[in-house]
């Protein structure tokens, strides 16, 4: 999450007007994420929270799946999943906390806005009681990360990484339409692993034009982030790089006190982004602001702003089908799986609790729906065929 200076507390309209003045406030016509207007989340329901990558699709799946439950109970509750950002804020301000409260009866806490802070969240949640029972304030955890060694482990008062889908992730610049760029068309690992560790300053040191090169970085606590660090083998962000835009946001514009630059919109830009999360944006989602169509996804819209993904390895990030999907063939080294975090469970032989079994396990909606199936295709992501498995 991005770091906080000062809490500007119980003000909505503040925290709007904050993000307006940072150019942050993305207006959608989309169904409103987070819990539905006047729903009362009760403490026996599932309540999960974390990535932005996976905030549209785990609330189009979680929506789908409620629609299967005739009545909300103890033995069969609902899901709900709380987006990284407020329903129209893309960034996170400097000085403005959202928060969030995950139930009824449960505290007031900060929004988490990325995959290690949602985990961190489900680390430190809250149990309630409640009609006899006890119950967690935060059930899971979306995560577009594996497992770190510094999480708690697969055992008891650990947590459990349930996979679901599978995404990949590239490279991105200023789009022809929006003016162009001074990159060349395509990267391999050596080209990038230079660039993001500030060794390779000028993009005709690999193919472009002579023009220094600005390298951004998604927000801390993104999965995203955490992930690209992997594959550049990157174990702190370098001086070099500007970080803060919100993971999977091509609309970051710059001209704020710590970025005077013109952000994304500058021929010498480059950033990361999630293929799925682009090709869930472009090609299934309306321009904010609109109404959807009945073949458009209801959640999220398109922010893919003054971005273009970019080759690796001379390889397309997307297929050529007429509606593109993330290219299989794209260079193995930049894939990764995407997961749901919980508590480890002892009375499960799969450690997943019984109560989101039946949405996160193998044999849950997520991994045997055809509904679900085809919604996480819609949000741009991959089906994989080992869904509900534990690390």
């Amino acid at each position: 999450m991005i770091k906080h200076n000062r809490l500007i507390a119980g003000a909505a309209s503040l925290a709007a007007a904050a993000a307006l003045i940072a150019g942050t406030v993305t207006t959608a016509s989309a169904k409103p994420n987070d819990p539905p207007a006047k729903t009362t989340v009760q403490p026996y329901d599932i309540v999960g929270v974390g990535s932005d990558t996976t905030t549209n699709v785990m609330d189009a799946l979680t929506r789908g799946y409620d629609a299967t439950i005739k009545k909300d109970s103890p033995a069969k509750p609902k899901v709900y999943s709380y987006d990284a950002l407020p329903p129209g804020i893309t960034v996170a301000p400097p000085g403005v906390t959202y928060k969030i409260t995950p139930k009824k009866g449960c505290a007031t806490i900060p929004r988490p806005n990325g995959s290690s802070a949602g985990i961190t969240a489900l680390n430190a949640t809250q149990v309630i009681k409640s009609n006899g029972g006890s119950y967690s304030c935060l059930n899971f955890a979306r995560s577009s990360r594996a497992r770190k060694t510094t999480d708690p482990k697969l055992a008891k008062g650990g947590i459990a990484f349930v996979a679901f889908a599978r995404d990949a992730i590239t490279w991105a610049v200023r789009s022809t339409a929006k003016g162009g760029n001074n990159a060349p068309k395509s990267l391999n690992l050596k080209q990038l692993i230079g660039i993001f560790t500030c060794k390779t300053t000028n993009w005709d040191q690999v193919g472009g034009k002579n023009a220094p090169i600005k390298v951004y970085l998604p927000q801390t606590g993104s999965g995203t982030l955490s992930t690209w660090e992997t594959f550049m083998g990157l174990t702190t962000v370098p001086s070099c790089i500007n970080q803060g835009p919100e993971e999977n946001e091509g609309t970051y514009a710059g001209k704020t006190p710590t970025d005077p630059t013109n952000g994304f919109n500058s021929p010498n830009a480059i950033f990361i982004y999630s293929i799925g999360a682009y090709v869930a944006q472009k090609y299934h989602s309306a321009a904010c602001g609109k109404t959807p169509t009945k073949t458009q996804n209801a959640f999220g819209c398109d922010v893919t702003g003054f971005l273009q993904l970019q080759n690796i390895n001379g390889v397309s990030p997307f297929s050529t089908g007429k509606v593109p999907t993330i290219n299989l063939k794209f260079p193995s080294g930049f894939w990764r799986t995407i997961y749901n975090v919980v508590n480890y469970s002892t009375a499960t032989s799969d450690h997943i609790p019984p109560q989101v079994n039946a949405l996160f396990g193998p044999k849950g909606y997520m991994c045997t729906s055809p509904v679900a199936k085809t919604e996480i295709r819609d949000y741009g992501f991959i089906n994989y065929p080992l869904c509900g498995s534990v690390s």
